[in-house]
C-alpha cells in the first residue's frame, strides 16, 4: 500500500457553508457523487441538521426539504450515536439518543428530491438503542448488530428488508460475539465484519468477528466466526471508524483505556489497514503528523482519498476537515516534504530581502490607508496552477478550446471581465474572490514600494478605499449583494495589470 500523508483541508478546497463542529454524527456516501452528514452532538446540544458534500463540485450545501406531512415535521428529531445506511439514493436512519432517551424510530431521506419520510415497520422490531452499528446488504437490506438500550449491552442481529419494511431478528447458532456498543460494522462481499466496541462491564474490546448467512443465494445458515488475523492489529477501542476503499478497510481513531489501573480514556489518531488481499492487519505508513486524536468522528472514502470530519477527545468537539491522501496526490505537497523528496540547497537571501521589502511596504500601506491590518487575517495566496477551484472553473468555461490549464485560466479571466454581476453563479464566487486577491498580491502589493502614492490614490470603480475584499478568507464570509462591487474591482484589476 502506498505511503500516505494527512492534509488539512483549506478554504480553497471547497465552496459553500461547512458543517459546524460535532461528534456522534453519521456521514454516508451516496454513490460517488455526495456525502450526506446528519445529526450529532455539540456542547450537550443534539442536532438534526443535514449538510451535504457535493464531491463532483467540491461544494457544501444544506438542502431545502420537501414537506413530508401535515404534522409540520420535516425530518427526524435531534439525535446522536444513531445508525445511518445508504442504499442507492436513500439514506436510512435508525435509533440513536436524544438527551437521556434512546430512540427506535426509522426514517429515510430521498436525496433525489430531498424528502424525509418516517417509515412504519413491522415484524421483530428492535428495541430503542444507541451506539449500534449497521451496514447495507446488497441493494435492499440492512443488517444491524448490538448497541446499548440504557440497561444492557446488546448482541442481537436484526435484518430489515427495505422493500417490505419488515424487521427480522436473525437466529444465530453457535458462538456469538460478546454484547457491545460503539463498535464498527462493515459488509464485505457476503460477510459482515464487526470490530471492537465497549462490552458488558465496560471493557474495551479488540476482537474481529465475521457473520455469514446474510445472503439468501449463498444458502448458508447464519453463524459467527472470530477472526484472528496476522499482522499489526489495532489496539482495543470503540468509537472508531472503518472506511472501505478498494481492497482495504481503513480504521482510524477511537478510544480505549489507559490500562486496568487507569480511570481515563486514551484517544487514538492512528491508521490501521485490513488488507483484504493478504488477509492481514497493516499499519499505514504516514509521513507527517496526523490530526488530533479523537473518537465518534466520521471518515469517508472519496476516490483514492479519505475525508475525516469532527469527533470528540474527551474535552473538545472538533469541526476540522482533513484529507488522508497518497503521497503522489496533487494536494500532498501541502503536507510538507515527503521522505522521498530531495530538497536542493538554494540561496534564500534574495527571497528574504524581497519578503522583508514587501512586509515593510504593506505596513506603510496600512498606515497611509488607515487600515488596521491589511493582512491580519493571513489570507493564503496560491499560484494559479495550485488553485484547484480556479482550474476546475476555468476548464468549465474555457477548457474545450484551451491548450493548457493556464490558457483556460486566461479564458476564465476574460469571461469574468465581460460578465455582468447577475450572471455570476454561487460556484464562481470563491475562485473569483481568490483570483482577485492573487492579482492584488502579485501586481500591486508586490510593487507597492515604488508605487505607494499611486496605490493609495487608487479607488476601484470610484467607490472609496481599494482592496475592499482582500481581507476576506472564505467565500462563506462574502455577502451576495457585494458581488457587483467585487466584480467591478476585479475588472479594474484585470485592466490595470494588462493580463486580459
Amino acid at each position: 500500500m502506498k505511503t500516505h500523508c494527512w492534509v488539512r483541508a483549506s478554504d480553497s478546497d471547497f465552496t459553500g457553508p461547512l458543517p459546524q463542529p460535532r461528534s456522534g454524527h453519521t456521514a454516508v456516501n451516496i454513490g460517488k457523487s455526495m456525502i450526506v452528514f446528519f445529526g450529532g452532538l455539540l456542547d450537550k446540544k443534539f442536532l438534526n441538521d443535514v449538510t451535504v458534500y457535493d464531491i463532483d463540485n467540491d461544494m457544501w450545501f444544506q438542502p431545502e426539504f420537501m414537506d413530508s406531512g401535515s404534522d409540520g415535521n420535516t425530518g427526524p428529531s435531534p439525535r446522536a450515536f444513531h445508525v445511518a445506511v445508504s442504499i442507492d439514493c436513500h439514506m436510512f436512519i435508525f435509533g440513536g439518543r436524544s438527551g437521556a432517551n434512546r430512540l427506535s424510530d426509522f426514517w429515510v431521506l430521498d436525496t433525489d428530491i430531498w424528502q424525509w419520510s418516517q417509515l412504519t415497520t413491522f415484524g421483530d422490531l428492535p428495541s430503542p438503542r444507541d451506539f449500534a452499528a449497521a451496514s447495507a446488504v446488497g441493494n435492499s437490506k440492512i443488517v444491524m448488530f448490538g448497541g446499548w438500550d440504557e440497561k444492557k449491552w446488546l448482541s442481537d442481529v436484526y435484518v430489515l428488508d427495505t422493500f417490505t419494511l419488515e424487521w427480522m431478528e436473525l437466529s444465530v447458532s453457535g458462538t456469538i460475539p460478546p454484547p457491545r456498543c460503539g463498535h464498527s460494522a462493515t459488509m464485505i462481499e457476503t460477510r459482515l465484519l464487526i470490530y471492537g466496541g465497549r462490552g458488558g462491564g465496560g471493557p474495551i474490546m479488540g476482537d474481529l468477528w465475521a457473520l455469514k448467512g446474510l445472503i439468501k443465494e449463498e444458502n448458508e445458515p447464519p453463524g459467527w466466526t472470530q477472526l484472528k488475523l496476522p499482522g499489526q492489529a489495532p489496539s482495543p477501542r470503540c468509537g472508531h471508524t472503518v472506511a472501505s476503499g478498494g481492497p482495504y478497510l481503513m480504521l482510524f481513531g477511537g478510544h480505549g483505556t489507559g490500562g486496568w489501573l487507569s480511570r481515563y480514556d486514551v484517544y487514538y489518531n492512528d491508521c490501521v489497514v485490513l488488507d483484504r488481499v493478504s488477509v492481514q492487519w497493516k499499519r499505514l505508513h504516514i509521513i507527517n503528523e496526523p490530526p488530533a486524536a479523537r473518537a465518534y468522528h466520521s471518515m469517508n472514502c472519496v476516490g483514492s482519498r479519505y475525508l475525516l470530519f469532527g469527533g470528540f477527545d474527551g474535552k473538545s468537539t472538533y469541526g476540522d476537515l482533513w484529507w488522508l491522501v497518497p503521497e503522489d496526490d496533487p494536494i500532498a505537497k501541502r503536507s510538507g516534504i515527503s521522505s522521498s523528496e530531495v530538497v536542493p540547497e538554494r540561496d534564500t537571501t534574495v527571497e528574504e530581502k524581497e519578503s522583508q521589502r514587501e512586509g515593510d511596504a504593506i505596513a506603510e500601506l496600512q498606515k497611509r490607508l488607515q487600515i488596521s491590518g491589511l493582512l491580519s487575517t493571513s489570507v493564503h495566496i496560491v499560484d494559479e496552477m495550485e488553485d484547484k477551484e480556479l482550474i476546475q472553473q476555468a476548464l468549465r468555461v474555457g477548457g474545450k478550446d484551451a491548450v493548457g490549464n493556464m490558457q483556460a485560466v486566461q479564458a476564465l479571466r476574460d469571461h469574468w471581465a465581460r460578465s455582468a454581476p447577475e450572471s455570476i453563479t454561487l460556484k464562481e464566487i470563491s475562485p473569483l474572490l481568490h483570483d482577485y486577491q492573487r492579482l492584488i498580491t502579485r501586481h500591486h502589493i508586490g510593487k507597492v514600494g515604488s508605487n505607494l502614492d499611486e496605490l493609495v490614490g487608487l479607488g476601484f470603480a470610484g467607490k472609496g478605499a481599494p482592496f475592499r475584499f482582500y481581507h476576506i478568507k472564505t467565500a462563506s464570509q462574502f455577502r451576495l449583494n457585494d458581488i457587483p462591487s467585487l466584480l467591478a474591482e476585479y475588472k479594474e484589476l484585470v485592466s490595470s495589470t494588462n493580463i486580459s
